[in-house]
């Protein structure tokens, strides 16, 4: 069930490599349609890949303990079904409501993303070879569902919005619940600036230097495809000769999806800059508002000397902190996180054993500095962080006194999760559901 606590957004991942049957049969199996939602459709695939999350996000990792995930997938396949029934009928609501998501947002958070899959996995080879497709695929997966994220919480957060708890349901809430609510950790509350290094002005022109070769030597006869085999950075496109497959509006990041649908067949585009670099790119083919068009990707890289340059940077903004500026006047100049930067760096309340297993750095730089006090740098997959501690608490029981914000936020996230589930019910009421059997076509 979609709760006020579902993540903005979750992880795509794939898990071919658990089955044990061949690659061409199991993907036969996936693309199986196992429920209608009006005139959509839920595929194998997608509940086997949100199973395989839902593991994940349950403290283990199928790839790892294929034997528990084999026992436990049924469980795991019909909660994800229910879930993404739920996130298709909401859909409906935003279509209805003339919901959109931001797509400053969406590009956002893909990027994010997709910093930190790559970097997990050590590269995007490898990145490839856990997913079993291509990087602009994995890419197209991602903004599809972070853009069904974003539009979801707006439905799920405009209709909750005016809902609130008075004493006395806080009250009735510790009353009933008080007893099994569960002790509250060590837990910090943190706020971050971060500093991601950027190419600098020499690596960005290196860049531009080598796609306008490229461009020349195709605009003098050489071949596109075998160009992006030779030169390409898109190990996922390159070497099919750049080629991407047919995609709609909305698949590709909004500098290259103009370009690219500007062209005719067989013409060559301008070079186009986005977020991951340089582009060329060719139309293929046009079928009505799919296109299928190859591309070359050659992207600035942040030198030796830009690293530096950051180190440099954020030791000096640290020097400044020490010095007595104000943290939450830095993080609005400096931060590179859009998403914390209008408030002052705030992450939020963490338990530190959640932090040793997400952002294990962070528990590193924090042992010993106390409330009010900045960390020294850190290095992450996404950048160099400064951290202001704002609080630590130490492990105990919840009082309804002492802890009166923090239950009166459980009982309004009781309340909003029990509405929720009317509304939804309501919801779904009026919208066309058919669950196919496990045989059924």
């Amino acid at each position: 069930m979609i709760t006020a606590k579902t993540p903005l957004f979750q992880k795509l991942v794939v898990i071919a490599a658990l089955l044990t049957v061949s690659a061409a049969f199991s993907q036969q199996v996936l693309d199986r349609v196992v429920a209608i939602v009006d005139d959509d459709i839920i595929l194998e695939s997608q509940v086997v890949q949100s199973a395989y999350l839902m593991a994940l996000q349950s403290g283990f990792d199928p790839t790892t303990n294929p034997v528990r995930f084999e026992a436990e997938f049924g469980r795991y396949k019909a909660a994800t079904l229910e879930n993404l029934i739920n996130k298709k009928v909401f859909l409906i609501q935003a279509e209805k409501d003339t919901i959109l998501a931001d797509e400053r947002q969406i590009d956002f958070h893909l990027q994010q993303q997709m910093q930190s899959i790559i970097q997990r996995l050590g590269g995007e080879e490898k990145v490839q070879e856990y997913f079993g497709m291509s990087m602009p695929k994995i890419r197209k997966n991602y903004r599809e569902q972070i853009e069904e994220e974003l539009r979801v919480a707006a439905v799920r957060d405009r209709k909750m919005a005016d809902i609130k708890v008075s004493r006395r349901e806080v009250e009735e809430y510790y009353r009933a619940f008080g007893d099994s609510l569960a002790s509250i950790r060590e837990t910090v509350d943190i706020s971050h600036l971060l500093l991601t290094p950027e190419p600098g002005d020499d690596a960005v022109r290196d860049a531009k230097e080598k796609i306008t070769k490229i461009k020349n030597q195709i605009e003098a006869g050489a071949e596109f495809a075998q160009m992006a085999r030779e030169n390409s950075e898109d190990p996922g496109s390159a070497e099919r000769g750049g080629e991407i497959g047919f995609m709609s509006r909305g698949d590709f990041v909004r500098e290259f999806e103009e370009a690219a649908f500007a062209l005719q067949p067989n013409e060559l585009s301008d070079i186009v800059r986005t977020q991951f670099g340089f582009h060329l790119i060719q139309m293929i083919e046009r079928r009505g508002e799919k296109i299928n068009v190859r591309h070359i990707l050659i992207a600035p890289k942040p030198s030796q000397k830009d690293e530096l340059e950051a180190v440099e940077k954020i030791r000096s903004i640290h020097q400044e902190l020490l010095d007595g500026a104000d943290f939450e006047e830095m993080v609005k100049i400096h931060s590179a996180d859009e998403s914390t930067r209008d408030r002052g760096g705030k992450l939020g309340v963490f338990e530190i054993d959640q932090l040793r297993e997400t952002a294990k750095e962070f528990t590193y730089v924090l042992n010993g500095v106390e409330p009010g006090q900045v960390t020294e740098p850190v290095k992450t997959a996404f950048g160099y962080h400064i951290l202001r501690l704002n609080s630590r608490e130490e492990p105990r029981h919840l009082e309804l006194e002492k802890d009166w914000e923090r239950i009166e936020t459980l009982a309004l996230e009781k309340k909003i999760q029990n509405e929720f589930n009317k509304w939804l019910n309501e919801i779904k009421k009026t919208v066309y559901i058919e669950i196919k059997p496990e045989n059924g076509s």
